[in-house]
């Protein structure tokens, strides 16, 4: 059996970074043919962007950002030049946030995250992701027909149905949330119906702990995640390795320090930013508000490709306080303001019944005149008082927290 999709799964990973950053500028100069990316982009040289470092020099486009500007001049925000009517199919996602899905094959790149769960061409898909409105049934659908899968297009619910088109059809194959296959593994067993031919799984969109894990391992279903979004597809999955994430190719992942575009070491964790090279619906610096971090190395399954821990979490880590908003920007903004700096967390607590912050820094040299500098910095950016105390290098802990709320 054939190990990998193609060969670009596995080439030299400076081959990989040539070939998107050689293909980066073009991808570019059609991104800035709309009017939103136009703006965005203001003054930026397409041609100039040839690197990681030229392009963490422009601005993060922010997903959280996407209903307000999708509403104000709707369907895309004008961040896509072409008609909407060139599409082949056109989605609306909670926010609203409005998604088109280009003609190509496999538009949201993921039959290379199936075939690196075991499926084949040839097998028949029982696919229960929704296909109402969202494009989350569509994605994986096309994806396994990409593959040469053939597709029970069945979305969720409804168990009984499924059962008959189970026994009917005898699907090798599940690709839905992890959570709707232990319901309908669950719900078969008490209802003694034959679910056996499901063999192999696709999971996302929900978390799958290793207690979960376990139980479908023990129904003899051997099952991979992938991390994907509505806007982007399939960005990352898991391979037989099971050693993190493989990035899908035809992406430029970063991660940054939350509330900046400033990506992190490895191994730190920091919000992903993705870029896409889809000429016909590009994202430029796109930031998910997902928490995860790069592990080191080539994956044992031999995709070359960077590796990420899975998903960690939210970045955005707004808070209140005394009625007051604070954003991990404000925080990254003390420490632009303050280079002598390393890590730093907001700490928001309760003493009484009044809401307490505490700004935790990172730093080589104290001294009480940085605490009162940085106090009356803090005070500037958020219009809030609060206390401040400067810590050593490496005190903080490396979980992308930019704003950590203890209020219980």
């Amino acid at each position: 059996m054939t190990e990998h999709y193609d060969a670009l799964e596995t080439r030299d990973p400076a081959q990989r970074e040539a070939d998107l950053f050689a293909r980066l500028p073009d991808v570019l100069r059609k991104t800035m043919a709309a009017p939103a990316y136009a703006e965005h982009l203001r003054g930026v040289d397409p041609a100039s962007i040839t690197s990681r470092v030229a392009l963490a020099r422009l601005p993060v486009l922010r997903k959280s950002e996407l209903p307000a500007l999708h509403k104000a001049s709707p369907p895309f925000g004008g961040f896509v030049a072409k008609h909407r009517g060139s599409f082949s199919r056109l989605f609306t996602s909670p926010g609203p946030i409005f998604e088109p899905e280009t003609t190509k094959a496999d538009p949201w790149r993921g039959a290379r995250a199936l075939f690196a769960a075991g499926f084949r061409p040839g097998d028949v898909v029982l696919n229960t992701f929704s296909y109402h409105l969202t494009p989350g049934g569509f994605i994986f659908d096309t994806s396994a027909r990409a593959l040469g899968c053939a597709v029970i297009p069945a979305g969720p619910g409804n168990t009984e149905a499924q059962f008959e088109l189970i026994e009917a059809y005898r699907p090798v194959g599940y690709s839905g949330t992890p959570d709707f296959l232990k319901i309908l593994l669950d719900a078969a067993a008490s209802a003694g119906r034959d679910v056996s031919s499901i063999k192999r799984a696709l999971v996302s969109g929900a978390a799958f702990p290793k207690s979960l894990q376990d139980h479908i391992t023990s129904r003899g279903i051997d099952a991979y995640q992938a991390f994907g979004t509505a806007d982007l597809g399939l960005i990352a999955f898991e391979t037989p390795a099971r050693d993190g994430m493989t990035v899908n190719e035809d992406l430029i992942m970063e991660i940054v320090r939350p509330g900046t575009g400033d990506p992190v070491a490895e191994g730190d964790v920091g919000e992903i930013v993705v870029t896409s090279l889809d000429p016909d619906h590009p994202w430029i610096r796109l930031a998910l508000g997902d928490l995860t971090a790069a592990l080191p190395g080539r994956s044992a399954c031999g995709r070359s490709n960077m590796r990420i821990k899975g998903w960690m979490g939210r970045a955005d880590q707004t808070t209140k306080v005394k009625g007051m908003f604070v954003r991990p920007e404000q925080v990254a903004e003390i420490g632009k303001r303050h280079p002598e700096l390393g890590q730093l967390r907001l700490v928001v607590t309760r003493e009484g019944e009044a809401d307490v912050m505490t700004l935790r820094c990172e730093c080589a040299s104290p001294s009480e005149a940085l605490q009162t500098e940085l106090a009356s910095t803090l005070r500037a950016l958020t219009k809030l008082s609060g206390g401040v105390e400067l810590v050593a290098a490496g005190a903080l802990p490396n979980d992308g927290k930019v704003i950590a709320d203890e209020r219980g």
